[in-house]
């Protein structure tokens, strides 16, 4: 249909390729991002470690996997093309002891199917010349893996949408979603944006905004603070890259880990601790209607029964630096917790199942007219540009892309 208007909830990275895709492919639609922030990525785009992942983790098949590697590739070429920064620095996925060495055997294995380019097996003497002050029994390394400014790459994106004529228009809370004839009515107190059709890419806000728009209630959104650490500058230079351990298959997350930034600056983390609030980016931020969301899930009671441990585990190494580094120095020996500040966090969207199923892959559901993203943890700042594509072709009935 010609002369469209798409409406996107969500002036994250995702929300903001998939309204530049749309202005590339379709020409004559005009597209409007709202969001209620003052500024674009804002939240999991603007706290993440800017890491462009090559695929190693993710089951082969899945939207992860196929996304991954597609965005990666588009996200190199993207960068290339405006002088944003992209730094193949190389990441090493070390094994510390005997009993992980067959996961990461069966990594290597997974990683292999999913194509990742320059993989290889390390072995204990030859991790150090990838990474001189790191120590491990073996390693996968994985040399295209990158880091970047993934901030940088969406305001570039909203330039692009601005520039073919369409919209990001901030300090816009969605109130309302309401169907209406040949299209969607989306409100923002008294103010109202109508559209032809409607993508959600609203982040931690997914299901909240999802269930305006009579989407079902799951899954729910869990919130989880990811703390970081800044390596002292004395001993930034014992990290050429990235290093990560094995990750726990049980989780979604891929535990503390070394972090080369595009600034020079390393990071270590993040955690994984539970967060009081969607936005708490602030151990004391507590939303009580964020909190009784939390709790009132069956699937959050399913998950503690099974995790609780864990979850004890996270919490204390939040509390404590030493405890925080314990693993950490594990990897990188003569980095302790003397040799580290605190520095900022972010929050990760988590969507819980009722079961307590931890969801894992993307997950995007349509109702009519509105398409919603209900799940897009990392690597979603990889993929945005390919989850962008997928989204187009799902929406618009476009043939799919390899």
């Amino acid at each position: 249909m010609a002369d469209e208007t798409i409406g996107i909830v969500g002036a994250g990275i995702v929300g903001l390729a998939t309204a530049r895709e749309i202005a590339l492919r379709r020409p004559g639609t005009r597209v409007v991002v709202l969001d209620k922030e003052q500024d674009v990525a804002v939240h999991q785009t603007g706290h993440n470690s800017g890491v462009v992942h090559a695929g190693i983790y993710y089951p082969p098949g899945s939207l992860k996997a196929r996304l991954c590697t597609r965005g990666m590739g588009l996200l190199r070429e993207y960068c290339a093309d405006r002088a944003l920064p992209y730094d193949e620095c190389g990441k090493l996925v070390v094994a510390v002891t005997g009993d992980e060495l067959p996961r990461m055997e069966a990594l290597y294995a997974k990683a292999l199917e999913n194509r990742v380019p320059g993989l290889r097996r390390l072995t204990a003497g030859e991790i150090g010349e990838i990474e001189p002050h790191a120590a491990g029994k073996a390693a996968l390394h994985s040399p295209r893996t990158a880091i970047t400014d993934y901030t940088w790459i969406a305001r570039e994106f909203a330039k692009d949408i601005a520039d073919s004529g369409g919209e990001v228009r901030l300090g816009f809370e969605v109130t309302g979603v309401t169907r209406v004839p040949n299209g969607v009515e989306v409100t923002s107190g008294a103010d109202t944006v109508r559209v032809d059709r409607l993508i959600l890419c609203a982040g931690l806000q997914s299901d909240a905004v999802a269930r305006l728009a009579e989407d079902g209630a799951e899954p729910r959104i869990i919130p989880f603070r990811g703390e970081y650490m800044t390596v002292r500058p004395a001993k930034t230079h014992m990290v050429r890259g990235l290093i990560y351990p094995v990750p726990d298959p049980r989780y979604p997350f891929l535990g503390v880990h070394f972090t080369r930034r595009v600034s020079g600056d390393v990071e270590v983390g993040p955690n994984a601790v539970l967060a009081y609030a969607r936005e708490g980016y602030r151990r004391t931020r507590i939303s009580p209607r964020d909190l009784a969301g939390i709790v009132s899930w069956p699937g959050t009671w399913h998950m503690a029964r099974q995790h609780w441990r864990t979850g004890l585990k996270e919490m204390y190494g939040s509390l404590s630096k030493s405890a925080y580094m314990k693993a950490a120095r594990l990897y990188v020996p003569e980095i302790g917790a003397a040799d580290v500040m605190r520095a900022g966090a972010g929050v990760r969207a988590q969507a819980l199942d009722r079961d307590g199923t931890l969801v894992d892959d993307f997950r995007i559901h349509r109702v009519g007219r509105v398409t919603s993203v209900r799940n897009a943890p990392s690597p979603a700042a990889t993929s945005s540009m390919a989850i962008a594509e997928h989204l187009v072709d799902a929406v618009f009935g476009d043939p799919s892309r390899p």
